[in-house]
């Protein structure tokens, strides 16, 4: 089937988010062959984009390029889920207890609003809003942290993440205990104490480890 692009984000980012999620979700096995002849039909482009969504994809570590004999998918395995959070952890408390010295509390506005979307996305049983709030509650701590490099590495991770998030966020009938968990978040980080906090989001970030191991271990 024909898969459509539009116009705004760049061809090649739009390719490789709907092979990422593929991969993700299990529906591109690993060890599986495709080309750039075969996306570049699939997806009416050129195949310029689709090379530019493959380097990003063996970035990511979820394609393997072996010129001139193909694309090989590498999927993901438990090893590969362990080393993406265990990454993420790092990243996130350094951001963390950067953030937590911000006093100025317009500066907490735009991750205050997410966690106010998330409930409103939770309540709506919204699970596409959820999720855009919810990893925009996370790249505030990032921006918040006023560490460039740091936010540079999480950006470079984040459409990882996001193809994590829908997998897992799918499973979930109700969403608020998720919400929830953001507000505990937030709350500690304002009012709280950095140990405290750095125990909060270790918490929050096992979790969902534990759930997509559990996808993972499930195909």
């Amino acid at each position: 089937m024909t898969q459509t692009v539009t116009r705004g984000e760049s061809l090649g980012a739009q390719v490789a988010r709907v092979l990422r999620q593929r991969i993700v979700r299990g529906e591109l096995a690993p060890g599986a062959r495709i080309t750039e002849e075969a996306l570049a039909e699939e997806f009416s482009v050129s195949r310029g984009p689709v090379r530019d969504a493959l380097t990003q994809l063996s970035f990511e570590k979820l394609v393997e390029v072996q010129r001139p004999r193909g694309v090989y998918i590498v999927g993901l395995t438990r090893d590969d889920v362990d080393q993406l959070y265990s990454l993420r952890g790092a990243l996130e408390q350094l951001a963390l207890s950067r953030a937590m010295r911000v006093g100025d509390d317009e500066r907490w506005e735009a991750i205050s609003a997410a966690v106010a979307r998330m409930a409103e996305a939770a309540d709506a049983g919204d699970h596409a809003a959820f999720v855009t709030a919810d990893l925009e509650f996370h790249s505030q701590i990032y921006a918040l942290a006023d560490h460039p490099r740091l936010e540079g590495a999480w950006n470079q991770y984040l459409p990882t993440f996001t193809a994590l998030l829908e997998v897992t966020i799918n499973h979930d009938e109700d969403l608020h205990e998720s919400s929830d968990d953001h507000v505990k978040l937030l709350e500690v980080m304002r009012t709280g104490t950095q140990e405290a906090a750095a125990e909060v989001l270790s918490a929050h970030l096992d979790g969902a480890r534990e759930r997509m191991l559990h996808e993972v271990g499930g195909r």
